[in-house]
């Protein structure tokens, strides 16, 4: 059994939960500690945290730490959110939480947090499970922003992140609330201009059966009417809509035994679900109650095998890209074909190039988004196809990962930008860099040996021969373009692992 602490620095409020953790048991929450904190409020204003809340923060950090001695954790994980990241200078912020609270905190992109919070959906098993096999919405709010994300059998159709979080809200607000009498109603017309974009480009003739909630108040809420059911019907959620809708914070706060300050953000939340549901029509609602630190510990467990995982979660992420490819008209057969060999290559050059699972699937989605530059030019498709990937949100990966992605795709055309020591042409670290580098080597072989549309290929072997790195394909077809090709990717294979990459053909012959 493991003792962690997930630490979450959000936008309002900061929290630690403390779980013990075991195959036999599961996680079982011990501890929640929980500050009202409002970062965001700085940071979307200012662009900065001010000195009074940094030393607030601060202080909350280190009581922190010693609760966690208190308990004697194996393991924490102290995660920021958009307070931390929006602000202009997020490494002295962070560099000076560890140099007086001794707490390292790592800053999520969006994608990550939001990945993080529906791995603390999936956490829930079996209920998770059920709802998923219809068409599903996971609707995830935070202080900064809204993330969207649309399923249908149980693969990723879309994720789009809205800026209309509700302490983002309540400050926009804010100055305008005094002068006006009906504050939901302009309310719901800030929110009704950002969904009906949203309405038009993804949901369509779209059916939602199902409507998942993350967040801090709506669920309390949800289960204090309802006698403590955390799924609903749409009706019964309007009706617990119509009971809040116009009472006062005071009357909230006292009916749901929570603070002023938590009652002063349920009325964004309220009316931005409500103009959710209503555009989807959802039948079945579910607020499972979970938040950041239940996800930040379900990684954990998941990270270090203490748990049984039934979803694969990487599957999500590809499920994404692929959805991504057929959006931007690519050829999926061929890049699947294009995935198939990278895979190959990069397994038997394991001792080449030393790297893990989690590079493997970067390549993956590189190879399923190669042609989506082609959308926009043809002439430029390398470059197009860097600004789409960095332009559009992956659920689950990170903007560094997403770099590495981008610049595959572009250098696997394009003439490569060696790394200088001056300046980067590219916003990588060097060891990022030596990533990206490793896997464009890979990936430019991989596509040079699938260059044709058609597809060729019945099997692929590899095996390193003295100085050469040997690749023989069984085909029945015509190989000469593609070792045409080859031999123009080959150069750079040989250059960053100093092996030469041959290509070998094996004709398979018909049978009579």
């Amino acid at each position: 059994m493991k003792t962690f602490a997930a630490i979450d620095v959000g936008s309002y409020e900061v929290a630690m939960k403390i779980f013990e953790i075991s195959e036999k048991n599961g996680m079982k929450q011990i501890d929640h500690l929980r500050r009202k904190i409002e970062l965001g409020t700085d940071t979307y204003h200012t662009g900065k945290v001010n000195p009074a809340r940094m030393d607030e923060l601060c202080e909350t950090l280190t009581e922190f730490g010693k609760v966690m001695k208190t308990y004697k954790v194996d393991a924490y994980k102290a995660y920021a959110t958009s307070a931390i990241r929006e602000t202009e200078n997020t490494m002295i912020v962070t560099e000076q939480i560890k140099l007086r609270t001794g707490i390292s905190v790592d800053v999520l992109s969006n994608s990550e947090q939001r990945f993080i919070h529906f791995k603390a959906v999936a956490s829930k098993g079996e209920i998770f499970a059920g709802i998923m096999k219809k068409s599903t919405a996971v609707i995830d709010i935070g202080g900064g922003s809204i993330q969207i994300s649309l399923f249908d059998n149980d693969s990723l159709i879309t994720t789009q992140n809205i800026r209309l979080g509700i302490l983002r809200v309540k400050d926009m607000l804010s100055a305008l609330q005094a002068r006006t009498v009906d504050y939901v109603e302009l309310l719901g017309e800030l929110i009704d201009n950002q969904l009906d974009s949203f309405k038009t480009l993804y949901l369509r003739d779209r059916k939602i059966h199902n409507i998942i909630i993350i967040d801090d108040y709506i669920s309390q809420a949800m289960r204090k009417v309802n006698g403590n059911k955390d799924i609903i019907t749409n009706k019964e959620f309007h009706e617990l809509i119509d009971r809040y809708r116009n009472q006062s914070v005071e009357s909230i706060a006292r009916y749901l035994s929570m603070d002023e300050e938590s009652a002063n953000l349920l009325p964004q939340s309220i009316v931005l679900l409500s103009k959710i549901t209503h555009m989807m029509k959802a039948k079945t609602l579910w607020a499972p109650g979970v938040g950041l630190s239940d996800g930040i510990a379900y990684e954990y467990a998941e990270k270090n095998r203490l748990l049984s995982v039934k979803r694969d979660f990487d599957r999500d992420i590809m499920a994404a890209a692929e959805e991504m490819c057929r959006r931007y008209e690519g050829n999926v057969e061929r890049n699947r074909l294009v995935e198939k060999v990278a895979l190959t290559i990069f397994d038997d050059t394991r001792k080449l190039h030393a790297m893990g699972k989690r590079e493997r699937l970067l390549i993956r989605v590189a190879a399923m988004l190669s042609d989506c530059g082609k959308y926009i030019s043809l002439e430029a498709a390398a470059e197009c196809g860097y600004d789409i990937i960095m332009a559009t949100e992956m659920l689950g990966l990170s903007n560094t990962e997403r770099e590495i992605i981008a610049n595959v795709v572009r250098f696997n055309k394009v003439k490569f930008e060696y790394y200088k020591e001056t300046v980067s042409p590219i916003l990588l670290d060097k060891n990022t860099y030596q990533t990206m580098v490793k896997l464009t080597a890979l990936f430019r072989v991989a596509d040079g040996i699938c260059r044709s549309f058609r597809v060729k290929l019945d099997r692929v072997k590899t095996a390193i021969k003295d100085d050469e790195f040997v690749i023989t394909i069984d085909s029945e077809e015509d190989f000469s373009l593609e070792k045409g090709f080859f031999s123009r990717k080959a150069d750079f294979f040989e250059e960053v692992f100093s092996i030469k990459p041959v290509i070998r053909i094996k004709k398979r012959l018909n049978a009579l």
